[in-house]
């Protein structure tokens, strides 16, 4: 429907001046699509950049191993020269059978490493040490002369580690260690040392080792330790009421002077002295004995007898071996001047 003379167009039909101009002015050429050719878009090809090969391709072989692994760190498969395997395989067709290389292998990373530990590092460390340690004494030059000036060895740890509290429940622990042998105490009191520290004694190293960790400082532990020592000590050297009902063989060793072989050993002496001083050549007398019979004490304290004494002692004590026996043996020889090989 044409609109008359007297309708109006809405005012979103009706063409402006301006447009109507530009209508006039251009014209639009219709192109067929695919009868022109269209210029080709030079697109600018980018380049791939190819890879930088591993670290471990490119050192070289006088490389300082310090300044490629500095400190503690995780598995670095493009940094380690050296081949790694670490892996399972379920069966020989997975991965031809072959335990997996360290190419991108995360078994490698899992547990440390001690790359930073190598010879080199532990000089260098040592040397940036060296300035802060004191020149050790001439004098302690072997360990027996370490032990005699100081007998007590106090051990301790620290723990060093990368958390928010550098505190360390575990670094609370001491211990005290020291050699039986080192203190001053007769039989009675060594035995009771040893029966006091029980286990803490090892009778092979003639070692005593005391170890607490109940305080919560680790100086409060090693003066607890001390306490516990000299306590020890002091308490072996006493000498209770009931320890003096103890009889021969409530005894843990053998001891020649309480037993019957004294007594016969030097009745057996006497009456050879008596013997000897009638009938017996000058060659087959003892002349250790002096010739007034004097008490037993006097009589045990002579070489021979002394002798004698150790050898029965270890025999009972150590128990029979080759230098027991043989020891025992030329006791015997000594203590009654035989002359001609006896063989047992």
């Amino acid at each position: 429907m044409k609109p008359g003379p007297d309708r109006v167009l809405p005012l979103r039909q009706l063409p402006t001046q301006r447009q109507s101009v530009e209508s006039e002015e251009e014209f639009r050429v219709y192109e067929i699509e695919g009868l022109k050719k269209l210029t080709e878009l030079k697109k600018s090809k980018r380049s791939l950049n190819q890879p930088s090969p591993p670290r471990s391709k490119t050192m070289p072989v006088d490389q300082d191993w310090t300044d490629v692994w500095p400190s503690a760190s995780t598995f670095k498969w493009g940094t380690v020269p050296f081949p790694v395997r670490q892996g399972r395989i379920l069966s020989s067709s997975e991965n031809e059978g072959i335990v997996p290389s360290k190419y991108g292998n995360l078994e490698l990373m899992k547990p440390p490493n001690f790359l930073h530990l190598t010879p080199s590092h532990i000089k260098k460390h040592c040397a940036v040490l060296k300035d802060f340690c004191t020149q050790w004494p001439q004098g302690l030059d072997t360990d027996e002369k370490c032990r005699r000036f100081f007998p007590l060895e106090t051990k301790t740890s620290d723990y060093v580690f990368s958390a928010p509290s550098i505190r360390d429940d575990r670094a609370r622990f001491a211990s005290i260690k020291f050699y039986l042998s080192d203190l001053k105490l007769d039989y009675h009191a060594r035995d009771k040392f040893i029966r006091l520290v029980g286990d803490r004694y090892n009778k092979k190293t003639d070692e005593v080792t005391f170890e607490t960790g109940r305080c919560p400082l680790k100086s409060q532990n090693i003066e607890f330790l001390k306490f516990v020592f000299t306590v020890v000590y002091f308490e072996s050297w006493k000498h209770e009421d009931w320890e003096n009902s103890k009889e021969l063989q409530d005894m843990e060793q053998y001891f020649w002077d309480l037993n019957a072989s004294r007594k016969n050993c030097i009745s057996l002496l006497k009456k050879i002295k008596t013997i000897d001083e009638n009938k017996a050549t000058e060659s087959n007398r003892l002349d250790y004995l002096p010739s007034d019979i004097l008490d037993e004490d006097t009589l045990c304290a002579l070489p021979p007898i002394q002798d004698y004494k150790a050898a029965i002692e270890d025999l009972f004590n150590e128990g029979e071996n080759f230098q027991t026996i043989n020891k025992y043996k030329e006791s015997v020889k000594s203590l009654l001047n035989i002359q001609e090989n006896v063989s047992l």
